[in-house]
C-alpha cells in the first residue's frame, strides 16, 4: 500500500514538474522573442540668435476709439429699416426712422399759425406807421410770430429726432429692434462701432512710472492673429497712481486698416523704452518643459548613431510672441525637442521627423 501511494506522489511530481517546465519555456522564448519599443517621434527645434528690443510687458484690452449703442430719445413706432446687422455706415446716414405722421400732421398746423401770426404783423406794421394801432399792440404781434416760430421749431426737431442717425463713421453690429416694433425712450438700437483705428488700454507697476512717455513705441499682439503685430503709440498716461493696486493706466492708439482688431480682445502689449535692441538666444515656448526643480528642454544629442534626448536644466528670461530668451543652459544652434516630449525619459531613443529649420 505504501509503495502504491510512493507512486502517486512521484507520478504527481513528475506531471507537475512537466507542467512548470513547459510554462517556464514559454516564458523564456516570449522574453528572448520581445522586440524593444520603437523610438518616440519628436520634431525638434534650434536655439537662434535675435535682436530684441528693450520693452516693458503686459496685458490690456482692446477698445473702440468710437463705439456707442444707438437708442432713441423719443418714443415710438419703427417705421423705416435703413440698415442691416454688420453693415457700415458714414457719419449721418439714416438707421432707423420712427413713425412721424401725428407729427408732420401737428407741424402743418403750427406753420399755418406762423403764417398768421406774420400776417397779422405785417397787416400792423402799415397801421403803425400811420399811428393807426398802438405800440403794445405791434409788439404783441411780434411775440405771437417769434412764439410761432419757436413752435414749429420745436415741432421739426421732434421730427428729426425720430430719425436716428449714424453719429460717426463705423461698422454697426447686431440689430435689436424689428419693423413695426413699438420703442419707449432709450431702447437699444443697434451698436456702432469706428474700427479704422482702436486703443488699447493697460497698466504697469509703480516701479516703471519713470520709463513711460507720451508716442513712446507700442507693440501689440492679440490670439485671433498669433503672427502678426500691430503697432501704435502711446497716447495718455494717468497722472497719478491707483491707490489699491499701485498700478499706472495706459491708453495706446493703434492703428487697424484692416479691421482686424475688435473691441474686447486680450492684448498682448509691448512698450518699447530704447530702440537699441540686444541679441538674446531663443526658443519657442512649446520646447520648454517644466517640473519642480525648474525649466528644461529635451537636448538632442548622437550616441552609437542614434539621436538622444537628455534633459537639460535651463534659465530663461522675457517671453515674447511665443518665443522666450534662454540665459544659461544652451548654447548658439543647440538642437531640442520642440514637440513630442510628453512620452519622452532622460537618454531616450528619438526619431526625428518633419524637423524644423530655423
Amino acid at each position: 500500500m505504501s509503495k502504491k501511494i510512493a507512486l502517486l506522489i512521484i507520478f504527481v511530481l513528475l506531471l507537475f514538474g512537466g507542467l512548470f517546465g513547459t510554462k517556464f519555456l514559454q516564458i523564456n522564448d516570449a522574453k528572448s522573442s520581445r522586440k524593444p519599443p520603437p523610438p518616440s517621434v519628436v520634431t525638434t527645434t534650434k536655439v537662434i540668435e535675435e535682436r530684441w528690443l528693450n520693452t516693458l510687458s503686459t496685458n490690456g484690452t482692446i477698445n473702440p476709439v468710437l463705439g456707442v449703442i444707438l437708442s432713441n430719445e423719443l418714443a415710438g413706432i419703427v417705421s423705416v429699416l435703413h440698415v442691416e446687422s454688420g453693415e457700415s455706415v458714414n457719419k449721418g446716414d439714416l438707421i432707423i426712422e420712427l413713425d412721424t405722421s401725428s407729427d408732420r400732421a401737428r407741424l402743418g398746423g403750427l406753420v399755418a399759425s406762423k403764417k398768421l401770426a406774420q400776417i397779422k404783423l405785417d397787416r400792423l406794421a402799415k397801421l403803425i406807421k400811420r399811428k393807426a394801432v398802438s405800440q403794445s399792440s405791434y409788439d404783441e404781434a411780434s411775440a405771437e410770430l417769434d412764439i410761432a416760430k419757436a413752435a414749429v421749431l420745436e415741432q421739426q426737431s421732434i421730427i428729426n429726432k425720430k430719425k436716428i442717425r449714424a453719429p460717426f463713421t463705423g461698422k454697426v453690429g447686431i440689430r435689436q429692434v424689428s419693423l413695426g416694433q413699438y420703442l419707449d425712450k432709450g431702447t437699444q438700437i443697434v451698436p456702432l462701432v469706428s474700427l479704422s483705428t482702436t486703443i488699447a488700454d493697460f497698466s504697469f507697476p509703480e516701479r516703471h512710472f519713470a520709463q513711460l512717455k507720451v508716442n513712446q513705441d507700442v507693440l501689440i499682439q492679440v490670439q485671433a492673429y498669433p503672427n502678426e503685430t500691430f503697432k501704435g503709440v502711446i497716447q495718455a498716461i494717468n497722472p497719478g497712481v491707483h491707490q489699491d493696486t499701485r498700478t499706472i493706466a495706459v491708453r495706446a492708439v493703434v492703428n487697424n486698416p484692416d479691421e482686424k482688431l475688435r473691441a474686447g480682445m486680450f492684448a498682448n502689449v509691448s512698450v518699447v523704452t530704447s530702440v537699441d535692441a540686444k541679441r538674446v538666444l531663443t526658443l519657442p515656448e512649446t520646447a520648454l518643459i517644466y517640473n519642480t526643480y525648474g525649466e528644461n528642454v529635451y537636448k538632442v544629442l548622437k550616441k552609437d548613431n542614434n539621436d538622444i534626448a537628455e534633459l537639460q536644466p535651463i534659465q530663461t528670461g522675457k517671453h515674447r510672441h511665443g518665443r522666450v530668451e534662454i540665459t544659461k543652459g544652451l548654447t548658439l544652434n543647440d538642437i531640442v525637442v520642440d514637440e513630442g516630449h510628453v512620452k519622452l525619459r532622460n537618454g531616450a531613443t528619438i526619431s526625428i521627423s518633419n524637423q524644423k529649420q530655423e
